[in-house]
């Protein structure tokens, strides 16, 4: 895995990946999901309401609020099978085409003998959707649970609904323990707004692409060619055998970890520049990096290998 997004040609465009509307279980209807987002500064989005037979399986046609400026990726949160604890899977697959085969999903509570979790994850990446876990830490995810999900492209490692609602947020852990199995993963930060609290506006992907078309978009994704934030800009990432150099909005910290034990940190004030000694995470297969900013807002690149 190579940290693509600082020199993949393109621009970086804000998106967010995980969003709802009353077409489940969201306040608002699409148009004004999406209205929202284009007036706080997002260049797209992808509306993924719940794909379940409670709500007639929504992949929404978000086609008609596309502006310029502004583009939308179909989507949908997948939900079939149990995970160890009992509960239902929850499978978020951005690109998910409309004609996309429901399985027999129909509320969410797991029914005997409906297609697993992995199974439909996988029918999702093969139908050219990018796969992620969403939120492992509020699903009760077990390691088992993830190492099944052999086709997932990406953990979600922050959700901000999740944060608001239950402090819930992370998927870091289980982000990690994976990349040390070695898994090729990306990770994303996401809002899982569904506005009837202030789950909005918190978390996003910046992502490197030619054009902001839903195709160039997703392209991208898959490529790994993205970063994801809370609030801090990453500029650039440069790796040398000693050490990792980040440029960055101002920051106070700037954070390296690998496998294990493997971390170090860079502190500071208003750091717009920050190189971290790599001697404490020498040997580490994986490395990924996350920006600290003065308020506690995190950004984080993709794993890559050193």
């Amino acid at each position: 895995m190579v940290l693509s997004a600082f020199n993949a040609p393109g621009q970086f465009y804000r998106g967010n990946l995980h969003t709802h509307s009353t077409l489940s279980d969201g306040c608002l209807d699409p148009a004004e999901v999406c209205r929202r987002y284009r007036a706080e500064g997002y260049d797209f989005i992808s509306l993924t309401d719940h794909f379940i037979g409670q709500y007639g399986y929504p992949i929404a046609d978000t086609t008609p609020f596309h502006e310029t400026g502004f583009t939308t990726i179909p989507g949908a949160e997948l939900h079939s099978g149990a995970m160890q604890n009992g509960e239902l899977w929850h499978i978020l697959a951005v690109g998910l085409p409309s004609g996309f085969t429901p399985p027999d999903a129909p509320g969410f509570l797991p029914v005997e003998g409906q297609e697993s979790g992995p199974a439909i994850a996988r029918r999702a990446r093969e139908a050219g959707a990018f796969v992620t876990i969403a939120h492992p830490h509020w699903s009760g995810l077990t390691l088992a649970d993830a190492r099944s999900i052999d086709a997932a492209h990406a953990v979600e490692i922050y959700n901000h609904g999740c944060a608001v609602g239950c402090d819930r947020e992370g998927g870091g852990h289980v982000l990690d323990l994976l990349l040390s199995e070695g898994r090729e993963l990306s990770l994303i930060a996401t809002d899982d707004a569904h506005f009837y609290e202030p789950d909005h506006f918190g978390a996003w992907v910046m992502v490197k692409a030619t054009d902001n078309t839903p195709d160039r978009l997703l392209a991208a994704l898959k490529q790994g060619d993205f970063y994801s934030s809370q609030g801090p800009a990453i500029h650039d990432v440069a790796l040398t055998p000693d050490a990792v150099t980040v440029d960055c909005s101002a920051a106070a910290a700037v954070i390296v970890q690998g496998h294990g034990q493997a971390a170090a940190a860079t502190h500071g004030r208003s750091m717009t520049r920050a190189t971290v000694p790599l001697a404490r995470v020498a040997g580490s297969p994986w490395l990924r990096v996350t920006v600290v900013d003065a308020a506690g807002r995190r950004a984080w690149t993709n794993p890559f290998r050193a």
